[in-house]
């Protein structure tokens, strides 16, 4: 089972990252916000063993968390 979370969580990750290169004409806040989100949908699949409750969750609370520290 921990090795599923770290495999969904690298993929997560991986998804984030390549995606960020596609935003190139985006403002910082936007890009704080991307990254906010995608951090925070790791975080909340790691720390619910992977639940989609927990994943959305985690990353709308880190997209709120990157919205504002990228002001």
């Amino acid at each position: 089972m921990k090795t599923m979370i770290r495999v969904l969580g690298g993929s997560v990750l991986a998804v984030a990252l390549v995606s960020l290169s596609a935003c190139s004409d985006m403002t910082h806040q936007q890009k704080s916000t991307v990254v906010g989100a995608g951090v925070g949908a790791v975080g909340g699949a790691v720390l619910t063993g992977g639940s989609t409750l927990g994943t959305l969750g985690g990353a709308a609370v880190g997209g709120v968390v990157g919205h504002e520290v990228g002001k």
